[in-house]
């Protein structure tokens, strides 16, 4: 009998590789395109999802197997979109590394992963071979766009010439779509790196939150100019939302400067574009200084830190486009609230509303539930299928015995449920979207001989959002030059993470539990 079913319902596993079966059967012509120095590289869903499945088969050929992870450290490219769908559709993990990282951060990620292939863009390839002499675990190296291997090198191989040697079709799915897809470390904000495992049903749901109508929002009349880096938090999701509903995909290559974004948005009538404030920053300069104009872009999103009034203004005015303001997490997948597309040009909208599948919680220090949860400071709480549980490789949860994740931020919200974000619990420092942690450059400065203490603290921005500012005591007798002081941290910490700024006092404030007062060094120095 029908009603003796356990379910009237098919088994429709919710895997990524879904998004392009879709795009390809349905959108097959809409078109991926790629910022070249001579000419942009374009393909339709339907052949990028042929070579994509093709490669599929070169990876299993290399011995991958379900589970294994592939690293990435490459730009938002053609060939970058076809490691990951080439990854995830197999069951592999796909690791996206950040480029502007150091060295020893990234070995420090690779290792933990326990990568076995890294695929890398033009111009890591210094990185990657460095990656590759470090870190046992790696076995190959796969050169992206259009870079060739040496000889003497048999480790190390073009994403050409393995289609062209191993490629060959293969099914994709077969997994359980709580298989990890991908993997995204946090950058060590916390002084060590946090994975973020990504499974499929994950970025699934996560998809379908982005499109829904008062998020993301894709149709397939959109292009999508997409100037946030693919390895940062899932490229916010879009290169699985612009091909489930068509929308033609724009990809500045390693470029994200005025020129190429103006050029890109032009050619490609680009309609909607995202990334953090300080990419448009570049775009409104460039356009002020050629006199030109995007009459194509209706609407652009942006994320990563909080954006001042007057830019988000210039914006609109500039670009004769709606800005939609938003928060997210790397733990997130990342989108956490978006204020609507409907919000017409200077509405109020902090960091928006979470869309269907997020739920938000205010709490207090001990985290009991605000009794007002509009209109109060509290700490800010997170719950949805999107969310992280544990952290990679940790064991321990992520999440309190409710299931909810601690930001670590501050916010509030308004009657209408609009999210603001009132400080951050910790003291990490959101520079351009990205994390700087100042506990490792305290370490590194904190040991030379002529330093006392020393604090670093964010000082607010009109560019980045915030920027390392470092408040040095001399030791008793000593000194010692700014030059010395960036020097020390030369090499051991990311060269955007080294502040411009240091200032020096006879004594560092410290709180009554003798720690460095770091409250009143923000009251004193962080604003702009």
């Amino acid at each position: 009998m029908i009603g003796s079913s356990p379910g009237l319902m098919q088994d429709y596993p919710l895997t990524v590789d879904r998004f392009l079966e879709h795009g390809a059967k349905w959108h097959g012509a809409a078109l991926v395109a790629t910022a070249g120095a001579e000419a942009d590289q374009s393909i339709g869903y339907a052949a990028l999802r042929d070579r994509a499945n093709r490669l599929s088969g070169a990876l299993i050929d290399l011995g991958l197997k379900p589970g294994d992870r592939i690293a990435t450290l490459a730009w938002n490219t053609q060939h970058h979109v076809e490691v990951w769908y080439a990854s995830m559709g197999v069951g592999l993990v796909c690791h996206t590394l950040n480029p502007r990282l150091t060295v020893a951060h990234l070995a420090a990620m690779v290792a933990k992963a326990d990568d076995r292939v890294l695929a890398v863009g033009a111009g890591l390839r210094d990185t990657a071979e460095a990656l590759l002499d470090a870190c046992p675990s790696l076995e190959r190296l796969i050169l992206l766009d259009g870079d060739t291997p040496e000889a003497g090198r048999p480790e190390v191989i073009d994403l050409e010439g393995l289609l062209e040697v191993g490629g060959r079709a293969v099914r994709w799915g077969q997994f359980d779509e709580t298989a990890l897809a991908g993997l995204c470390f946090t950058s060590g904000t916390t002084g060590a790196p946090k994975g973020v495992g990504y499974t499929h049903r994950s970025n699934y749901l996560h998809t379908l939150r982005a499109l829904q109508a008062d998020s993301i929002a894709l149709t397939a009349r959109d292009s999508v100019l997409v100037a946030v880096p693919m390895f940062h938090a899932n490229a916010w999701g879009l290169p699985f939302a612009a091909p489930a509903v068509g929308a033609r995909l724009v990809l500045p290559g390693r470029s994200t400067d005025g020129a190429n974004l103006a050029r890109l948005i032009s050619r490609h009538e680009v309609t909607v574009a995202v990334g953090v404030a300080t990419v448009w920053l570049g775009l409104l300069d460039h356009l002020d200084a050629t006199g030109g104009e995007t009459p194509s872009l209706e609407r652009v999103i942006i994320g990563g830190s909080s954006c001042p009034d007057s830019l988000l203004q210039r914006m609109e005015q500039r670009l004769g486009a709606t800005v939609q303001t938003s928060w997210g997490m790397t733990e997130l997948s990342p989108l956490g609230a978006i204020s609507p597309r409907s919000d017409k040009p200077g509405a109020a909208r902090g960091s928006g509303r979470p869309p269907l599948g997020l739920d938000l919680l205010l709490t207090d220090a001990d985290g009991a539930p605000l009794p007002d949860q509009r209109n109060t400071v509290g700490r800010l709480k997170v719950k949805g299928q999107s969310v992280v549980n544990a952290y990679f490789g940790a064991g321990a949860s992520a999440v309190d015995e409710d299931g909810w994740f601690d930001t670590g931020d501050l916010a509030q919200l308004d009657d209408d449920g609009n999210l603001t974000l009132a400080g951050r619990s910790k003291d990490l420092i959101k520079s351009g979207g990205e994390w700087i942690n100042p506990v490792e450059i305290e370490e590194i400065v904190g040991a030379l001989p002529a330093v006392g203490l020393v604090a670093v603290i964010g000082r607010a921005d009109p560019k980045w959002g915030e920027r390392p500012l470092m408040v040095i005591e001399p030791a008793y007798g000593q000194q010692i030059e700014d030059e010395n002081l960036r020097a020390a941290l030369k090499g051991q910490v990311a060269d955007w993470w080294i502040p411009e700024r240091i200032v020096r006092v006879e004594a560092m404030p410290l709180a009554a539990t003798g720690k460095i007062n770091k409250a009143l060094l923000r009251a004193t120095y962080g604003d702009a």
